[in-house]
């Protein structure tokens, strides 16, 4: 077909899909893949190359077509572009229902694992195969025709919510603008923000400055604004975004209780008491109760600080702003000024010497001194003019992958940070496959001609998506299904990126991407000095208020007694009485929000970023304990843990490349908890017990 959607010979031609290429290319390459299904279904003997690879083959074309379409519904969402993906979503959908259950697929992987033949296939191999088996029984494919087809309906209706989910909140967020004619109530606001809010409201034909909800606007109001009824504004129309406090085409509350109780009845059709119970299945976590002991114990490390920085904070806040009641709008506000106080230390200090240039610059040094690879710019055909495209190669120029960087927020985006994959790396007859991967942040860009600055933790946002991306580009898995992060258990998934981010913190890292954007001058000692002092600052708080969203995401998984799904809001009002020390108010809709949950992969699975915490912080521990041997610690994390893929157990990845079973310390070290630890030695978390337990 003579289709950009169909075309898969060089990189994705972004410049010329169109929404009405969407349609023929689905219908085209589903007809494709159901052909390969058949054939596949019948083919004897079985082997892999007779029946995986030929499969492999058309799944791939199709699932490769469809990523590009949802990609562009993420990053440059339109109403065309919008109206096609919705009418195609269910095709693929069901497509994919109907495959999981495909009983004579399985019997083929069936015959698979207990040929001769298997014995010989490597490690990687091997996986693909139990990880199929597996699949095939949460994909319903044990169930009988009348389950099997409300399964599926369940499946599609499932993908439509959350797809409505996101797009509730995008537009939601996209429609709200608050329009101020003076600047003198934009006082404290730093001058790159009041230039973007100025050069907004010139876009939109309006005079003065032009607020909107987009975070590199909200965060530095809700941050910097010395005016509080602005403040206010912001919070209170962020806080009720998508819910019943605003337009009803736009609520998220219905989708929220169809998802949960749609989940549920899928998790029962299988066997299992309830949603949170099926997704720890190909997770490395053992149990339900295994991750709330985990939590909770982490909790117990955390409350204490968490409480103590919040009765600092009110304290500082009567005595040097005069805020007798502590507001929701004036967390992020007295926060930065207490911080200022304490240690002299201003995030805005910071953010001059962090130009774009050098920042990525400095990113890219690091990946060349850990694992001796190149990043060099490349030409692609890219979805928007902000996009650039990179190339990754070894010391012989030659390619190991390729990957998109969009950095800017804009309208019809996403919000957000994350990475997808584009192609997976494959080894075939022909050759190797490289990888290619999109990388998407939401960063305020350059206004009146001037490069784009980044605070440190937009830096840290960036180095933790690369360090996504490199686990997907670094793999030496040539086997499509456990390639990079495909089979990886999901709650192993956020290692190499939250290992990443160290990175960002280490002297000559952060000196090696600083040059102030007026003068050049380089991030002088003595201010990184005060950085990493207050590095842990509130560091308490921010724990909290990620366990209080990993428990309510486990909580609201769970049947209630009843055996049905628990209202969600006063699952998250008891959540925030155990552990909560800057409570929302009861008005706030947080759930309405939850993209994370409702709308992406992290469903029952939350709690991954502090369960991989504990491994990423252990991980480069091993850098901190031999820095002499840096290089070769890098070359081992690589070999070891992101090249391996899926193609192992996490926890033998792990294993291999520290040589033991994780430890808690280095997390509470890094994170400035570890005296609460020696203090509250009851609560010690054996980190070896319940994360290795799952392995």
């Amino acid at each position: 077909m003579n289709n950009p959607l169909c075309q898969f010979d060089g990189l994705p031609r972004f410049d010329a899909i169109r929404p009405e290429h969407v349609a023929p290319a689905v219908d085209h390459l589903l007809e494709q893949a159901q052909a390969a299904v058949e054939h596949a279904a019948s083919v004897q003997p079985v082997t892999w190359d007779t029946f995986v690879a030929p499969l492999d083959d058309a799944l791939e074309r199709l699932f490769r077509a469809w990523g590009q379409v949802s990609h562009l519904q993420a990053v440059v969402n339109a109403p065309e572009l919008r109206a096609a993906y919705n009418e195609a979503q269910p095709k693929v959908t069901r497509f994919g229902s109907l495959l999981g259950q495909d009983l004579r697929l399985h019997a083929q992987y069936q015959k698979l694992a207990a040929s001769t033949e298997f014995a010989s296939y490597s490690p990687a191999r091997q996986r693909v195969v139990e990880n199929a088996l597996r699949d095939f029984r949460l994909g319903g494919a044990e169930l009988n025709d009348a389950d099997k087809q409300r399964f599926r309906e369940i499946q599609e209706q499932l993908a439509a919510l959350s797809t409505r989910f996101s797009e509730n909140l995008l537009d939601a967020t996209d429609d709200y603008a608050l329009y101020v004619e003076d600047e003198a109530e934009l006082a404290g606001l730093p001058s790159d923000v009041i230039a973007a809010c100025r050069a907004a409201a010139s876009q939109a034909g309006k005079s003065g400055y032009k607020l909107s909800l987009q975070m590199p606007v909200y965060l530095p109001v809700q941050t910097y604004a010395d005016n509080r009824s602005l403040r206010e504004a912001l919070y209170r129309a962020n806080a009720v975004r998508a819910s019943e406090a605003g337009p009803e085409k736009w609520d998220n509350t219905a989708a929220i209780s169809e998802i949960l109780t749609l989940r549920n009845e899928l998790a029962r059709l299988l066997g299992f008491a309830d949603y949170a119970q099926l997704s720890l299945v190909p997770k490395m976590a053992p149990s339900v109760s295994e991750v709330e002991r985990f939590l909770r114990e982490l909790a117990a490390h955390a409350y204490p600080p968490a409480r103590q920085e919040r009765v600092e904070l009110e304290a500082f806040a009567r005595a040097q702003l005069g805020i007798e009641v502590l507001e929701p709008w004036d967390i992020s506000y007295a926060s930065e000024k207490q911080r200022q106080a304490d240690y002299a230390l201003s995030a805005l200090e910071v953010k001059p010497y962090l130009t774009e240039s050098r920042v990525l610059s400095g990113l890219f040094g690091v990946i060349r001194d850990l694992y001796q690879l190149d990043v060099v710019p490349d030409q692609a055909p890219t979805w928007h003019p902000d996009v650039r495209f990179y190339r990754l190669q070894d010391a012989s120029g030659q390619c190991v992958g390729q990957f998109y960087l969009d950095l800017y927020a804009r309208e019809g985006k996403r919000g957000g940070a994350w990475m997808d994959d584009c192609r997976n790396r494959r080894e075939t007859a022909h050759g190797v496959q490289t990888p290619i991967v999109y990388l998407v942040c939401n960063f305020a860009r350059g206004v009146d001609g001037q490069e784009a600055t980044f605070n440190h933790n937009e830096v840290v946002t960036l180095f933790h998506e690369m360090g996504h991306g490199l686990h997907q580009l670094l793999t030496q898995v040539g086997d499509l299904g456990v390639a990079g992060i495909s089979g990886v258990e999901w709650d192993a998934v956020e290692l190499p990126s939250q290992f990443m981010e160290n990175f960002a913190w280490e002297w000559e890292c952060l000196q090696s991407m600083t040059a102030h954007v007026q003068h050049g001058g380089a991030l002088p000692h003595e201010l990184y000095e005060r950085m990493l002092a207050a590095r842990n600052f509130q560091s308490g708080m921010f724990a909290v208020r990620q366990l209080e969203f990993a428990l309510f995401d486990m909580a609201v998984h769970q049947a209630d007694e009843q055996g049905g799904v628990p209202a969600v809001m006063p699952v998250l009002e008891k959540i925030r009485d155990e552990v909560a020390v800057n409570r929302p108010p009861s008005w706030h809709r947080f759930p309405q929000q939850f993209s994370h949950i409702f709308a992406g992969g992290y469903a029952a699975g939350y709690y991954s970023y502090k369960w991989a915490e504990v491994l990423s912080a252990d991980a480069y521990a091993a850098f901190e304990e031999a820095p002499e041997q840096r290089r070769e610690t890098g070359r081992r994390f690589q070999q070891e843990v992101l090249a391996r893929g899926g193609s192992r157990p996490a926890m033998q990845n792990f294993v291999a490349f520290r040589g033991r079973e994780p430890k808690l310390e280095p997390l509470l070290r890094h994170s400035g908890l570890l005296a609460d630890a020696a203090g509250n030695a009851g609560a010690r978390i054996n980190v070896a017990s319940t994360v290795g337990t799952a392995a």
